[in-house]
């Protein structure tokens, strides 16, 4: 009789350690891969669109030239889905991985050598400013801000105004360029 109940005890046992097994198998999974994994930057920049296009329909544009291994990349992570979430049908927001050899001709024409580097966009498709590094999501906003009402864009650390008439968008139809100088070549 014993022996049923020791029986019976083990099987609990077993349904209970199987339980626990599974609940700490999904949380490595949700830790490994974040709470919130279909909001990484590579499914936002699967989800914009492409720069010819964005920079010809009519509205302002934010470039974000990042890489998934960038943590200063991820840190702004959540600003660029609030600006996506909050100005999607106003602002375009296109995001480049510099590790994909499709944007090798856009990273030298933007000359990109630091990320996350922000390129701005008049509604023209005018390149009006750029910035390298962290920005807050209060930065960002005042970035849009600026970008919608055709203001004077902020002064922010790491942020420079170009001179729109020179930095329009053409897109580059050459790929014969070899020079492999850029982000991804950090010392």
């Amino acid at each position: 009789m014993e022996t049923s109940k020791f029986v019976e005890l083990s099987k609990a046992q077993k349904i209970i350690l199987l339980a626990a097994s599974f609940l700490l198998a999904l949380l490595l999974f949700f830790v490994r891969n974040g709470f919130s994994s279909d909001q990484s930057l590579d499914q936002l920049a699967r989800n914009s669109l492409r720069p010819e296009v964005a920079l010809n329909n009519g509205r302002p544009t934010v470039l974000e030239f990042y890489a998934d291994w960038c943590e200063v990349c991820q840190e702004m992570r959540p600003s660029m889905y609030h600006l996506k979430g909050d100005f999607q049908d106003k602002i375009n927001l296109v995001l480049l991985n510099v590790d994909n050899d499709e944007w090798l001709d856009l990273i030298e024409k933007y000359d990109v050598n630091g990320i996350p580097q922000l390129n701005l966009f008049d509604a023209d498709g005018k390149m009006i400013g750029k910035s390298i590094g962290l920005k807050s999501e209060v930065e960002i906003d005042q970035l849009a801000y600026s970008l919608l009402h055709d203001q004077e864009l902020p002064n922010l650390l790491g942020f420079k105004e170009v001179n729109s008439s020179k930095a329009s968008f053409s897109p580059i139809l050459d790929n014969t360029s070899t020079t492999n100088v850029g982000p991804r070549s950090h010392s």
